[in-house]
């Protein structure tokens, strides 16, 4: 409800006041927006310690009806009050704080972003020369066995155990088992 009714409706005004170009009405929906963000921010902290409180979220409900109402024009109030001498008054130091906190985040993005990318580099490395290494192993043991397989000239194994599915299993008849490209390879050689 609080979401359809300080959001929705204002924003739907806002896009109305953009459209007719209307001045008036978008300097409404502006201090509007000022003063609903400050009130976001204070929320978060205010929900953490007076939720308890009775009647607590009917009363924000309430506040925002009153920011938003043309008969009370709360958030021009709010705004006119306090938010603008305050702002004013704080302008330069907000400015120049603003700038220090985007030079900061700027140069921190940049150093993590250049550790960030050492780190994938780095394990990358590691990755493809450890998986090298296995991967062949691997096809050197696949290789070794599938030649003397297809030779059938009693050449030695490789020692250790057999890789699952190397073709290293006897068939019925204590023949080698051989593969479908093994054994026509196997025949067309026969057959030249």
């Amino acid at each position: 409800m609080g979401l359809i009714f300080g959001t929705l409706y204002p924003a739907y005004y806002s896009y109305k006041a953009v459209k007719s170009k209307d001045i008036k009405e978008y300097v409404k929906w502006m201090m509007y927006w000022i003063i609903f963000a400050l009130f976001t921010t204070a929320e978060t902290f205010t929900d953490i310690f007076l939720c308890w409180f009775p009647f607590y979220y009917e009363l924000k409900i309430a506040f925002v009806a009153w920011l938003l109402s043309p008969y009370t024009k709360g958030s021009s109030l709010l705004y006119r009050k306090f938010v603008h001498p305050t702002l004013s008054s704080k302008e330069k130091e907000i400015d120049d704080c603003l700038v220090q906190a985007k030079d900061r985040s700027y140069d921190a993005l940049v150093h993590y972003g250049k550790r960030g990318l050492n780190v994938a580099a780095t394990a990358a490395v590691m990755a493809a020369s450890k998986g090298q290494g296995a991967l062949s192993e691997r096809l050197r043991s696949f290789s070794m066995q599938d030649l003397s397989t297809i030779r059938g000239d009693g050449a030695p194994a490789p020692s250790g155990p057999p890789p699952p599915g190397s073709g290293r299993a006897s068939g019925k008849h204590g023949q080698p088992k051989m593969s479908r490209s093994a054994s026509e390879s196997a025949g067309s050689s026969g057959t030249a």
